[in-house]
């Protein structure tokens, strides 16, 4: 089926459903054989959300009627962004080619991403997972527990790295136990060895909940601090981080002769995808934004929320959250629910 009988199927499940008629523009349409899954790219959102209808309904239809497992609609204009990046990625890949051995394992997927450029499962499934500990690593993961670090854990394994986690422990009020649990049912699964790296908190924590300071920040500054340094212990020269903004060129850095490798920014990775990848391993996103310690921050200090509120936008410009994901962040933060 070329793109215009597409468009007309598509007027014919909105027209069923009683949506409004309308044309339907479609630029492209890729049918994944093997993953039996179709991917619409059409030119703008506004054209996005004709095809996709309210609710979904239309293209949710739209699978029922074409009988395959899954269908994809994007707007152009993402998917340029997002393969531009994936090609700075690259770039950058060649500058550094021969210098870490991580490298010589990213070109292929990051060329399979380049080629279709949505959904990132290839990188999470496996038929097998490893029976025994590697004993050793050539790649240090910081492992937070949630969704972006997880799926980076689980995308070196299944890279054919041998990575260690490594997860920063401040204590229940920022790694609360639920977490813990996360953590370890995941490196359990995957065979990988893992250590907790406690840190003191308690004069951080005090001035956090004094309202000097917004916390994230410096959280994260303090804990890819512990983390670095257990990493040059260890002897490790390539760590992984599940930073989703510094795309391209940002996404591969050397410091002091470590190579950082910011995995789901390198793929140029949606929340969306990283969520999706991940579901198989049963891990179960935040429902809200942050840990227990900013939670009380906002409750303590409103004035607050307004910098937790802005690190959201700041995902949302970045492409990384759909705007609905971030007013449903927006709303936790504000300690309330959507209700309509």
């Amino acid at each position: 089926m070329d793109t215009d009988e597409l468009a007309v199927l598509i007027r014919e499940v909105r027209s069923e459903i009683g949506h409004e008629d309308t044309e339907v523009r479609i630029a492209e349409a890729i049918f994944n054989g093997e993953r039996d899954e179709l991917l619409i790219v059409a030119p703008d959102r506004s054209d996005k959300s004709i095809i996709i209808g309210k609710g979904g309904w239309v293209v949710g239809r739209l699978r029922e009627r074409l009988g395959i497992r899954r269908i994809h609609v994007e707007s152009e204009i993402d998917l340029l962004m997002r393969r531009e990046r994936v090609k700075f990625a690259l770039e950058r890949l060649a500058e550094l080619r021969g210098s870490f051995r991580v490298l010589s394992l990213l070109e292929k997927p990051l060329r399979k991403r380049l080629e279709y450029p949505v959904g990132l499962d290839f990188l999470t499934e496996s038929d097998s997972a490893p029976q025994h500990p590697i004993k050793e690593p050539d790649t240090a993961v910081a492992l937070s527990g949630g969704t972006d670090s997880s799926f980076s854990l689980i995308a070196a394994v299944n890279l054919g790295l041998k990575p260690a986690a490594f997860t920063a422990d401040p204590g229940t009020i920022v790694l609360p136990g639920h977490v813990r649990r996360a953590v370890d049912e995941l490196t359990a699964s995957l065979g990988v060895r893992h250590e907790y790296i406690s840190m003191d908190f308690s004069e951080f924590q005090r001035a956090a909940l004094e309202g000097r300071f917004h916390p994230c920040g410096r959280c994260s500054s303090m804990i890819e601090e512990v983390i670095m340094e257990q990493i040059k212990n260890e002897g490790i020269d390539t760590v992984i981080f599940g930073d989703l903004l510094s795309t391209g060129y940002g996404s591969l850095q050397v410091t002091d002769g470590i190579l950082r490798v910011n995995l789901p920014a390198l793929f140029a990775a949606s929340k969306q995808e990283l969520k999706s990848a991940v579901s198989p391993y049963g891990l179960r996103a935040a429902s809200g934004f942050g840990c227990p310690l900013l939670g009380e921050v906002h409750r303590r200090y409103p004035h607050m929320r307004r910098y937790s509120i802005q690190r959201v936008l700041r995902e949302t410009r970045a492409g990384v959250l759909e705007p609905g994901e971030a007013l449903e962040l927006v709303w936790s933060i504000c300690g309330s629910r959507r209700t309509n």
